[in-house]
């Protein structure tokens, strides 16, 4: 498999076991189970795989299921699917809850080393007391209870003697510590709730900053690789790590993590456009989730190309979502099959064309890719052709079809408009042409020229299609104004759906197939809403895009 290029994470890697300092490499990828992935979680995903893999390490698939409030099975079973589908193998599963015992037993050693105590302030109660980024906490009432006590204490707690919110355990460092993760930070809350892995064993849970460094060292993971959102926390991690007397010692690394332009990488605010209906489910095509993005049709070669290209800094940025829509086409450009489609239909008849003949015409299924073959299309005096190329009344340099002019039918022949149907209300609803059998595509003709070519599809034999085109879900060029939330800036025209035709040669396709349609841009067959009589499309990119790299 590819790797990274150099970064200054794999530099550290490979500087600790060129000097001796480790003799392994183990990273973990550990999203919580509540909610789906999304491209962020795919650059976190590409990077700890690649670089275990490089240095011959291993890589962990890690549940950081410490809340069972929040958390769903739905929700482990969509992450490992799409890990699996980007293409990685984990050589462990494992879940925070395996070491739910353990993480008890750690806690306990704090408080006999009177390290950690039972606290009774409410949690506005701990907030007020923890100061502010200019001013120094103040220590609970209930900071010095004997170690005994707070044994007891922490035991009760365990035996649900408490009720929730009761009662929470904290580390005891330093209340007036510049750093606010140090003061004396909660590592124990009570939930009177069921979890998905241990069901009703526990009602006291670790949080996830206590929790998380001790998954590290229990399963000797070397770099503990995170976004830059955690290093403030990272002294608390090595202070867990130095006082729990884990036997291994894993380094917490930091990165900046990915923002994409036009949508929202937030798991709270997806849960929020899911949950009030906005979208279709986390697997919406709109959506920057791997599953909605996997849906849409884009490949995992083109997203793991792209988080291989956009590289691993400290800084935080905001990447063009052009840039993951150029690496998309640039994977399909060679395996994508060309096809025709009709997403606004506008009927043709060609007069001069026999009735009840059906011919067929080759047409090349990739010119980029001549190995794929041939295809042969019908054509007959009844087709189907765009709305948008035809102009009554069109401007200069129009070069579609209009009255008197002529055009190209791409793989078949020269046609001219010489009539147009109109319903009452003055509305184009056919053409009546005639074509010129002389100018068949591949015949070599080059008796006169056409400026242009337009696409189409026989009407008799036509499958009708539902097609679904997207623009980005949330509009970045509008300025939040205060007292707005990003809801007030989704897209209302993100998803436009569309009822046309294409190919009787595409009768059997099959969800996930992709497709390039002429003109168009690259489409996939949904999965979710298509069935043996209804296929629906998704367009996965349009064919061009400004963007440069």
């Amino acid at each position: 498999m590819e790797h990274n290029t150099s970064n200054f994470i794999r530099n550290i890697v490979k500087e600790d076991l060129e000097t001796g300092k480790r003799d392994y490499v183990i990273t973990r990828f550990p999203p919580e189970p509540n909610g789906y992935l999304h491209i962020g979680h795919a650059k976190s995903i590409v990077l700890n795989f690649e670089l275990a893999d490089e240095f011959k390490g291993k890589t962990n698939l890690r549940f950081d299921d410490t809340n069972p409030l929040k958390e769903d099975v739905e929700y482990v079973n969509s992450i490992k699917e799409d890990v699996t589908w980007l293409g990685y193998d984990w050589d462990g599963l494992f879940f925070a809850s395996d070491y739910f015992e353990e993480m008890y037993e750690r806690a306990v050693l704090l408080i006999k080393k009177g390290l950690a105590y039972v606290d009774d302030l409410s949690a506005a109660e701990i907030r007020e007391y923890r100061g502010t980024l200019t001013q120094p906490g103040k220590e609970s009432p209930f900071r010095n209870r004997s170690i005994e006590e707070n044994l007891d204490l922490f035991n009760k707690m365990r035996n649900g003697e408490f009720k929730d919110g009761e009662k929470v355990l904290r580390a005891k460092i330093d209340m007036a510590s510049p750093n606010i993760n140090l003061r004396d930070p909660v590592i124990y809350r009570i939930a009177h709730a069921t979890h998905h892995n241990t069901g009703d064993a526990w009602c006291i849970y670790p949080m996830y900053a206590f929790a998380h460094p001790l998954e590290d060292a229990i399963e000797n993971v070397t770099h503990s690789i995170c976004t830059t959102e955690f290093e403030d926390q990272r002294p608390l991690y090595n202070w867990i790590i130095e006082n729990c007397e884990t036997e291994s010692k894993p380094q917490q690394i930091e990165f900046g993590r990915l923002n994409l332009t036009n949508t929202v990488m937030s798991k709270r605010k997806l849960k929020q456009l899911v949950d009030e209906g906005i979208v279709d489910g986390w697997d919406d095509p709109r959506m920057p989730t791997i599953s909605g993005l996997r849906r849409k049709g884009y490949t995992p070669e083109a997203i793991r190309t792209f988080c291989r290209e956009i590289g691993v800094a400290k800084a935080f940025s905001t990447v063009d979502s052009q840039m993951l829509e150029h690496f998309v086409r640039e994977d399909l450009k060679l395996k994508a099959p060309r096809t025709m489609g009709i997403v606004r239909p506008l009927k043709v008849v060609i007069t001069n064309y026999p009735e009840g003949e059906v011919e067929w015409l080759d047409a090349e299924i990739n010119p980029e890719n001549p190995e794929m073959g041939i295809r042969k299309i019908p054509f007959s005096r009844e087709i189907y052709i765009e709305q948008d190329d035809f102009m009554e009344n069109p401007p200069a340099k129009y070069f579609r079809l209009f009255p008197g002019n002529e055009v190209r039918l791409k793989h078949a022949y020269f046609i001219k408009c010489n009539d147009v149907v109109k319903d009452e209300n003055g509305n184009v609803i056919e053409l009546h042409c005639t074509y010129d059998v002389e100018t068949k595509s591949g015949s070599g003709f080059t008796g006169r020229k056409v400026k242009g070519t337009i696409h189409w599809v026989e009407a008799s034999k036509a499958i009708p299609a539902e097609f679904h085109l997207y623009e980005p879900l949330i509009l970045d060029d509008q300025k939040q104004e205060e007292g707005e939330t990003f809801l007030d800036h989704i897209n209302p025209n993100s998803l436009e759906i569309l009822q046309g035709y294409i190919e009787e040669n595409m009768k059997d396709v099959q969800p996930q197939d992709k497709f390039q349609f002429f003109r168009h841009g690259y489409f996939n067959v949904d999965p979710k809403h298509t069935s043996k009589d209804h296929v629906v499309f998704n367009q996965i990119v349009s064919l061009k895009s400004s963007f440069r790299i």
